[in-house]
C-alpha cells in the first residue's frame, strides 16, 4: 500500500512507480469531472468551443477598430492567429484554474485514501487537454476560411503544445500548493489570467511585443511558447533558436519546480485542508 513521506521529498523512484501504477485513478477522476460539467455531451463540447471562439472574434474586432494600420486590418492571418492563440491559452488557463482547486476540493479523498497527490494535478491537466481537443477542428475551419494553406512546418505545433502542457502542469502544481496555504490564491487568479493573456503573443505577433519592450519579453514564460505556437501553427514559419531555447528553459523550470514543491508539501495537505 502506498504511504506518503512524513515530511520533505519521498523516494522519487517509488513515487513515480506509484504515480504510474495509479494513473487509471486520475483518468477516472478526470472523466467524472467532465461528466459532471457535461463536457462529454454535444452541448457541453459546443460551449467549450463557442466561448473562446466568441472571445477571439471580440478581440479581433477590437484590434481592427482600434488599429489605424491598413496592413493590420487586411492581414488574413490575424484572425487565425487570435483564434489559435485563444484556444491554446484557454487550455493553459484551464490547467491553472483546475490546479488551484484540485487539492482543497479533494479533502475527504486526501484524508481517507493513500495515493500520490500529484495525480490530482494530472487529472485536471488531462481534463483541460480533452476540453482543448474539440477546439482544433474549429481553428482549422477558420484557417481555411481565411484562405491559408497548410505546410509541413505546422507539425511543429505538436512539440510546441507539449511545452505548453508541461508548463501548465508545473503552474497547476504550484497553484495547488499555494491554495492550500493561502486560500485567497483563487481570488487573484482571474486577474493573473487576464494580464497574462494581454502580455503574451496571442492578440499580437511575438515580434510586435519584442519591438515594444525588447528582450524583457523573455521574462514572460508564455512569450516564447506562444510565439512558437503562433509561428508554426498559423504562419507556417520556423521560429528562431532563441524562442525554442527560452521556451524549453521555462518549461523545464516550471515543470520541475512546481512538481517538486507540490511533492515536498503533499504530506502536509491533510492537516492544512
Amino acid at each position: 500500500m502506498y504511504r506518503s513521506a512524513t515530511s520533505g521529498l519521498p523516494n522519487f523512484s517509488t513515487y513515480l512507480r506509484e504515480f504510474w501504477g495509479r494513473r487509471v485513478f486520475a483518468v477516472e477522476l478526470s472523466r467524472s469531472g467532465m461528466r459532471s460539467s457535461n463536457a462529454n455531451n454535444f452541448l457541453g463540447s459546443f460551449w467549450l468551443v463557442l466561448n473562446p471562439l466568441l472571445l477571439a472574434f471580440v478581440y479581433y474586432l477590437l484590434i481592427n477598430v482600434l488599429s489605424s494600420s491598413s496592413t493590420t486590418q487586411s492581414d488574413p492571418q490575424r484572425l487565425p492567429h487570435i483564434v489559435g492563440g485563444i484556444f491554446a491559452y484557454y487550455f493553459f488557463a484551464g490547467c491553472m484554474n483546475g490546479g488551484t482547486n484540485s487539492v482543497v476540493t479533494a479533502g475527504r479523498l486526501i484524508m481517507n485514501t493513500p495515493f500520490p497527490r500529484l495525480l490530482l494535478v494530472y487529472s485536471v491537466v488531462r481534463t483541460a487537454f480533452y476540453r482543448f481537443l474539440p477546439t482544433m477542428p474549429v481553428f482549422f475551419l477558420v484557417y481555411v476560411a481565411k484562405g491559408q494553406q497548410f505546410n509541413i512546418i505546422q507539425l511543429l505545433a505538436i512539440p510546441a503544445f507539449f511545452l505548453l502542457l508541461l508548463t501548465g502542469f508545473g503552474v497547476a502544481a504550484f497553484l495547488a500548493t499555494a491554495q492550500v496555504y493561502f486560500r485567497d490564491t483563487s481570488s487573484f487568479l482571474p486577474y493573473v489570467n487576464r494580464v497574462w493573456l494581454y502580455v503574451s503573443p496571442i492578440l499580437f505577433y511575438s515580434e510586435k511585443i519584442y519591438d515594444s519592450i525588447g528582450a524583457w519579453a523573455y521574462l514572460n514564460p508564455l512569450y516564447p511558447i506562444m510565439g512558437i505556437w503562433g509561428d508554426v501553427l498559423v504562419r507556417g514559419v520556423l521560429p528562431s533558436v532563441e524562442l525554442w531555447c527560452a521556451a524549453s528553459l521555462w518549461c523545464v523550470l516550471f515543470f520541475s519546480a512546481g512538481s517538486i514543491l507540490f511533492i515536498s508539501k503533499e504530506s502536509d495537505f491533510a492537516v492544512r485542508i
